[in-house]
This record gives structure tokens, sequence and C-alpha cells, in this order.
């Protein structure tokens, strides 16, 4: 009897060394602009700059996943009703070779985690439409209508902190 295969193991953290960013925005590349066929210049945005980005690290380094948190008035002017209280999760990406491990929820937990540092009350989040069973799981609930943001359908959705 053979033993058990053991899940990789990885780390999820703040994106705060310019390397980490770069690894960030790598993996938005190549899932949002590579897979998904998002312009490159509509994924990459002023937010960016001011954006908390988390990164998902495999214990080799190699780079699985990352996400970002809007605050303030960014969050503010993405959140629908204008609310700083409420952050903006957005630009969730997972390598093709890293969906099924956790990473995604892993990185969700990681940007309400940074939300209620800074004394947030909610998080709000557009997500396209495959994906609202995923971010149902974790808590969020949708409303309003059906919305395309580059090409693909999303559904706004908030969860309470």
């Amino acid at each position: 009897m053979s033993a058990p295969a053991q899940a990789p193991t990885y780390e999820v953290r703040v994106a705060d060394a310019p390397a980490d960013r770069e690894a960030c925005f790598a993996v938005r590349r190549d899932v949002f602009v590579g897979e998904q066929k998002v312009p490159e210049a509509l994924e990459y945005d002023t937010y960016d700059a001011d954006a908390v980005h988390v990164l998902a690290l495999r214990a080799d380094g190699v780079a699985l996943g990352t996400a970002r948190l809007l605050h303030g008035e960014a969050a503010a002017a993405k959140n629908g009703d204008g609310d700083p209280a409420v952050g903006s999760l957005g630009r969730l990406a997972v390598t093709r070779d890293a969906r099924g491990l956790g990473v995604g929820a892993a990185l969700v937990r990681a940007v309400e985690a940074v939300a209620r540092a800074r004394g947030l009350t909610a998080v709000d989040l557009h997500a396209q439409t495959h994906a609202l069973g995923f971010y149902a799981r974790l808590g969020y609930e949708a409303y309003g209508p059906e919305f395309p943001d580059a090409g693909i359908p999303h559904r706004a959705m908030r969860r309470a902190l």
C-alpha cells in the first residue's frame, strides 16, 4: 500500500517586495491576459499602485496565485454604494497547475484578514459568473444584475466581516 499523496505546501503573504509584486502581475498576465484574453491595457490599472496585493507561493518560490484589496476612496469608487468602510477584492487569479488546491480560498481569506486589520466592515467583489459558487461557499452573497467586464459576464457580491 502506498502512502497518500501530500498536497503541495504554499504560503500566502502580502506582496510588499518588488519581486512579489512582479510575481502577482505575472500570474495575472498568465491567467487573465493569456487564458481569458483580457486586453493587457484593461488588466492593469491605476488602482494597482495603492492596492494591497497578496501572493500565494509554493515552498520552492513558484507563484501560484494572487489577489488585491482596494480600500478607502478607491474601494468606494468600485463597490457600488460609495462606502469607504467596504473593501474591494479583485484580480483573484490562480495558475492552472494550482487550481483545486485551496489556493483561491486562501487568497480570499488573506484579503479578508487585511481588510479586517484596516477596520473595514465588509468586502465587495465583482465575480465572473462561473465563479459565483466558489465565492458563495466562502460566504459571499450576490446582488444586482449581471454585467459585462472586459467582455466577461460578472455579478457583484459582498460579505460582511
